[in-house]
């Protein structure tokens, strides 16, 4: 039995044999113990390095959590995690190689155990001995000698880490996430992790394991997106990265979020420019022939003050004729209602016999079965207003769909600033675009330049 002086003695006698050892081979560094600064909200774990013997230098090996992060005090924790030091100090000063398999050397000083245990009375010096039997062989590891290596290269390959491939933990992460997004984020984050998945295969086919993907990693794949496409496209990989990450972060899969210290780089936004009165005009009376679908399409936009995405999403039963309402999922509502003006009313065929399940749009008519992603939808429209309408009259490239909202609105708030004050015109601006705050709707009409002054000729 252990007396209270020789436990506590325990630890220093360890380190004094292992900085002994250390000043002839220097195999290893000690194993130490991360706390997270008492923060019990973070994982706790043992960590050590072991010399690389392709570079012959100390390298940082895969953190040793156990059960340790189950237990809620930091007395618990701490104890467990001084445990699995002690045992990975003496497994590493028995010889115990984490690069290579260990499988021989644990067999070889199992019986030695064994042995000296059945046939030799207990002294005061191997007194402080740690029952080591429900000790696991560390992984992929092997005896740190010579003879050992070579026997055990003939006998068994390296055993591989049982950790989570990119693959897998990405796609635990996508599960996760798959009833907190919608199904347009799911696919964009789908897209992502492929591409940095097939990026890694390519550039770094020594990664396997999520818990080697660090912030290095992730750096040099979002600068080789940033270098291929823009900062704004990179920006997006690195958000939809982050946020997988962090689920794995939250769900102890890796001990943190590698994305969390990347900034986000400058970007300069898309903007959609706004058509003049005689455009908008000209546009309509050539869509009243050539093709009065997507003339209504169009005004949906334009008067009902919706994104493209949003009217692709509208079904039949979203209209409410009688109310002179429609419902739709905006981009900062699950749920949003708005006024239909009557001139869009009086266009709109009847609609009461129609399956509510139907489409609003479709590629032929009002009101059909359009099975396809709203992704699809947008594109589809998106394309056919460039080939009817864009090709036609030669319109600059950021002149769009989305830009009849831009217009429109700049219209009706021009509108209603005659007679009434700017707060006022504003304020009931706000109702009707859906802006949920005066801020937001400042932001849009300045980035829209809604906002001009008047003639100051006289000021010159």
């Amino acid at each position: 039995m252990l007396t209270f002086n020789q436990f506590l003695t325990f630890e220093h006698d360890l380190e004094h044999d292992l900085e002994h050892d250390l000043a002839h081979k220097r195999h290893f560094s000690p194993p130490k113990i991360y706390t997270a600064k008492g923060d019990l909200s973070k994982r706790w774990y043992v960590y050590f390095s072991f010399r690389d013997p392709k570079t012959n230098k100390l390298k940082r090996q895969k953190n040793i959590y156990g059960n340790a992060n189950t237990y809620k005090t930091k007395e618990d924790r701490f104890a467990l995690l001084s445990r699995y030091r002690k045992r990975l100090l003496k497994l590493l000063q028995q010889g115990y190689n984490p690069n290579i398999n260990n499988t021989e050397l644990y067999k070889v000083n199992t019986l030695k155990s064994h042995s000296s245990n059945t046939s030799h009375k207990t002294t005061p010096n191997n007194n402080t001995q740690i029952d080591d039997q429900n000790i696991t062989p560390i992984q992929n590891t092997i005896p740190n000698t010579k003879q050992n290596t070579e026997s055990s290269k003939q006998k068994s390959e390296p055993i591989e880490e049982k950790g989570m491939t990119l693959r897998e933990a990405f796609d635990y992460s996508l599960k996760l996430k798959e009833n907190q997004i919608s199904p347009r984020s799911l696919k964009d984050y789908e897209y992502t992790t492929n591409a940095l998945v097939k990026w890694v295969a390519k550039n770094c086919p020594d990664i396997k394991t999520i818990d080697q993907f660090d912030k290095k990693v992730a750096s040099n794949f979002l600068n080789f997106i940033l270098m291929a496409t823009s900062s704004r496209n990179r920006n997006n990989y690195r958000l939809n990265l982050s946020s997988l990450c962090q689920v794995l972060e939250n769900n102890d899969i890796i001990p943190s979020n590698p994305l969390k210290k990347i900034d986000a780089l400058r970007s300069i936004p898309k903007r959609n420019k706004s058509y003049t009165s005689a455009e908008h005009k000209k546009i309509f009376e050539y869509l009243k022939k050539e093709d009065p679908l997507l003339l209504l399409y169009i005004k949906f936009i334009s008067y009902n003050f919706l994104r493209p995405v949003e009217v692709c999403r509208l079904k039949i039963k979203d209209i409410n004729i009688e109310d002179q309402t429609l419902q739709f999922k905006a981009k900062n509502s699950p749920l949003k209602t708005k006024l239909i003006p009557q001139k869009i009313i009086n266009e709109l065929p009847d609609l009461s016999k129609l399956d509510p399940e139907f489409s609003l749009f479709t590629p032929i008519k009002i009101g059909g079965a359009w099975e396809t992603s709203e992704t699809n939808k947008t594109n589809y429209f998106s394309k056919r207003y460039k080939i009817i309408v864009k090709d036609h009259f030669k319109l600059d490239k950021d002149q769009t769909l989305y830009s009849f909202r831009h217009t429109f609105i700049s219209i009706l708030y021009h509108a209603l600033l005659k007679g009434s004050s700017t707060f006022a015109a504003k304020s009931k601006l706000m109702e009707i675009t859906g802006h949920t705050t005066m801020t937001a709707l400042d932001k849009y009409l300045r980035g829209i330049d809604a906002k001009l002054p008047e003639d100051y000729s006289d000021l010159l």
